[in-house]
């Protein structure tokens, strides 16, 4: 599923990468705990969480994972945006939760990462 319909699935606001939109993913991985993504490889992966600091980016960059949702509203801070945006990672948010995200990104075929 390309970036560009998840965002317009779920309403999202694009925080950084833009340009990157049109990468796709075949896999999501939501937590707000960064070790238990890190605990598997999930290159390719989007990640799905409400973890907004510093650290959501670099599990990401650690992870291979080239794009993060912020769900519930939340919006990380300007430093987190910068770095993200410097090491060419999507960040969206969207008002959903995490809940509904995951269920609506599954209906249109998202897999679950393993």
């Amino acid at each position: 599923m390309k970036l560009s319909e998840i965002r317009d699935l779920l309403h999202c606001a694009t925080l950084s990468g833009e340009e990157l939109l049109n990468l796709e993913v075949e896999t999501a991985v939501a937590s707000d705990g960064m070790s238990e993504v890190l605990a598997r490889p999930h290159p390719g992966a989007m990640l799905i969480t409400g973890l907004t600091n510093i650290q959501s980016v670099r599990t990401a960059l650690v992870a291979d994972i080239p794009a993060i949702l912020y769900v519930r509203g939340k919006r990380p801070n300007e430093k987190t945006v910068e770095v993200a945006s410097d090491k060419k990672i999507v960040l969206l948010t969207t008002v959903e939760g995490m809940f509904d995200s995951c269920g609506l990104l599954r209906e249109r075929g998202l897999k679950g990462g393993m």
